[in-house]
């Protein structure tokens, strides 16, 4: 499921801001990015994330801006600058290269340039756990709208299956009949009337019809449908739930069709494997 989720605070000249975005996946892919001087809150940050968002492909993003007389100055090594420059310098000549960018490689150089540590406090650590639960909130809430968004569609989705399935229920006595009707009036043509044995013919038309009878696959699919409605209000992830629901769905669907030997039948089966299919691409985006 995709998400998002932005936040910020200024404190004494310094920005603090949190970005969590997400695409889905099956598991918790999480890419943390934190300043150095909050490296000791990473495993924290991540066992909140593992609790709150438990699945997707998702990245958190960690900085802190500081204005221009907080910010801590780089400090350059000029003896050791001096003695790799005069060095390189001896070998380039020796060997006739181009000297042009020498001192940018050196600059490059272990331990040339450093950094100040930044410094932080306990008040530091607590704006900025503020600020990642503010945009951790603000996430949740993104995807809680999604949330709905996918429920309205699923919820239609059953309901086009179960008006299917009504005109299913419609057509479906009619079946027997003409099945059994098509039968006898291939037997007189091609045997003739007199020749059929009529004791025969009803047991075997019992046991062919019997094979036909779709009444159980019906009862099961309308109860599948009624269990998906319920489990799609229930507060909890039940992403992988749905999805088993939905593969009960679709095996009666199929049983179905292969049993109807109707061709209205059969085109109403196909438009409820339609919407079955457009119900499991949405689940991918279930948690």
């Amino acid at each position: 499921m995709t998400g998002f989720g932005l936040a910020s605070a200024d404190h004494e000249n310094v920005k603090f801001a949190v970005e969590i975005k997400s695409l889905n996946s099956k598991f918790l892919e999480l890419n943390l990015k934190l300043p150095r001087a909050f490296s000791d809150k990473e495993l924290l940050l991540r066992n909140t994330c593992s609790k709150e968002i438990e699945r997707g492909k998702v990245s958190v993003s960690v900085n802190i801006e500081r204005s221009e007389e907080n910010l801590k100055g780089a400090t350059i090594n000029a003896a050791l600058l001096s003695k790799y420059y005069k060095e390189l310098e001896a070998i380039n000549q020796s060997l006739g290269a181009n000297s042009n960018n020498l001192l940018q490689a050196v600059l490059s150089f272990p331990e040339v340039i450093s950094y100040s540590e930044e410094e932080v406090n306990e008040n530091d650590w607590d704006i900025l756990n503020n600020t990642f639960q503010q945009a951790l909130e603000n996430f949740n809430q993104f995807r809680i709208a999604e949330g709905e968004v996918l429920r309205k569609d699923l919820e239609l989705r059953i309901k086009n299956i179960l008006q299917f399935f009504s005109e299913v229920e419609v057509l479906e006595p009619l079946r027997i009949p003409q099945i059994k009707n098509r039968l006898l009036l291939f037997l007189e043509e091609n045997a003739g009337k007199v020749n059929v044995d009529q004791n025969r013919l009803e047991q075997e038309l019992i046991y062919y019809i019997d094979k036909l009878d779709i009444t159980e696959e019906k009862i099961r699919l309308k109860s599948h449908c009624d269990y998906f409605m319920q489990t799609l209000k229930s507060k909890d992830a039940n992403g992988k739930k749905l999805g088993f629901i939905s593969q009960e769905i679709g095996r009666e669907i199929n049983t179905m069709g292969a049993k109807a030997n109707d061709a209205q039948i059969q085109q109403l089966v196909v438009g409820m494997k339609e919407e079955l299919e457009k119900i499991k691409e949405q689940l991918l985006n279930v948690l």
